[in-house]
């Protein structure tokens, strides 16, 4: 048995107008790794690899120690996406009958609970399906097979607060047994706070920042300060008329003199200025 459910090693992906340059992580049992970066970072790409739906250039990408894509990885691996991936014409209640020949594992007791408790009406067609009910849907379906490993693309962007909250009380359950893990991408960072162990920022198809959760809010602050730009070691500074303000490691504060206001770092903060020191600096 591996230590970890999924494992990037150099993951190189070339398109005419994107590149994934190189990435590598793992996402190790017991823990929720955090995938996040502005619009156009790479992470649907990473995770349409970990699927065998991209084919990478070079590289290794590997889930439950098995090839991405292979049905072994895939029969392990539950799938949330922002939207159903079910034929619009199937009702939701004939969904077990199709998937379960695919899913060794699956439990239709489980998929039946979890349909009443989203409160995903069991007799309605998919494509009749609001966003929110589709969301839950395809959680409910990425459960019931009992998976080791559970990846999330963006299932929370426009769901209410009430549904967000839902959905993070069920990865939290499935998160008490230890051998199990999620890679969690999203925009909402807000919904991280609560559930994510690890935090992989991905900027213009580099990893900009890897490591545990909290030491990314201690490793980070903002500097903030008003007419000449600070020499110190800044990231991804910007203006507002007089005032600047900037993104800088803790370890680098004692550069920048009395002036200038040193205040804690949100994960917002730290996607939005590593996201724009990149921009900065040519790939």
């Amino acid at each position: 048995m591996t230590d970890h459910l999924a494992r990037i090693d150099n993951l190189r992906v070339r398109r005419p107008a994107f590149e994934i340059h190189g990435i590598s992580f793992t996402v190790p049992r017991g823990s929720v790794v955090g995938l996040v970066g502005p619009n156009g970072a790479g992470k649907t790409t990473t995770i349409r690899s970990l699927l065998g739906l991209v084919l990478p250039d070079s590289g290794t990408v590997e889930i439950v120690g098995r090839p991405a894509g292979s049905p072994e990885a895939l029969s392990r691996t539950g799938i949330v996406l922002d939207h159903p991936t079910a034929a619009p014409e199937w009702r939701v209640n004939s969904l077990g009958r199709r998937l379960a020949p695919f899913y060794p594992g699956w439990d239709q007791h489980r998929f039946d609970e979890l349909l009443d408790r989203l409160s995903v009406p069991p007799g309605q067609r998919v494509g009749e399906l609001s966003r929110g009910q589709g969301v839950k849907l395809s959680l409910a379906t990425a459960l019931a097979p009992a998976p080791e490993l559970l990846i999330l693309d963006e299932p929370s962007s426009g769901l209410d607060p009430a549904s967000r909250r839902e959905i993070g009380a069920i990865i939290r359950e499935f998160m008490l047994d230890p051998q199990r893990a999620v890679l969690f991408s999203t925009h909402i960072t807000t919904d991280l706070t609560d559930l994510a162990d690890e935090l992989v920022v991905l900027v213009g198809g580099r990893i900009a920042h890897r490591g545990a959760l909290p030491e990314a809010v201690e490793e980070f602050a903002m500097v903030r300060g008003s007419g000449a730009a600070p020499t110190g070691p800044v990231l991804g500074l910007q203006r507002s008329g007089e005032q600047w303000f900037a993104l800088i490691r803790m370890a680098d504060s004692a550069a920048f003199g009395p002036e200038a206001v040193i205040d804690a770092a949100s994960i917002d903060d730290i996607i939005i200025h590593l996201a724009a020191d990149h921009e900065e600096v040519p790939a």
